[in-house]
């Protein structure tokens, strides 16, 4: 599985480095690291709806206040 975070502007404003860290928590918390491939990019052109974020190339909207429930629901459920 390959999720990608935003780590451009305006993702960055809307806290992509803490998406971005509580992911690694919870992806090593859960024994995934050989099955889920995090990784960053710059601006994905879907700045208005807060930390951009894809999974397998599907789009979605994360922040840091809802990046637990998002993993639960969208990354360990499928994994």
């Amino acid at each position: 599985m390959k999720v990608t975070v935003c780590i451009g502007s305006s993702c960055h404003l809307k806290g992509s480095r803490r998406v971005v860290e509580s992911l690694q928590y919870l992806i090593a918390e859960n024994n995934l690291k050989d099955k889920v491939d995090l990784g960053g990019t710059f601006c994905m052109g879907n700045c208005q709806n807060g930390v951009c974020v894809t999974v397998d190339d599907k789009n979605f909207s994360a922040s840091p206040d809802t990046i637990e429930e998002f993993f639960k629901t969208e990354i360990l459920a499928k994994v």
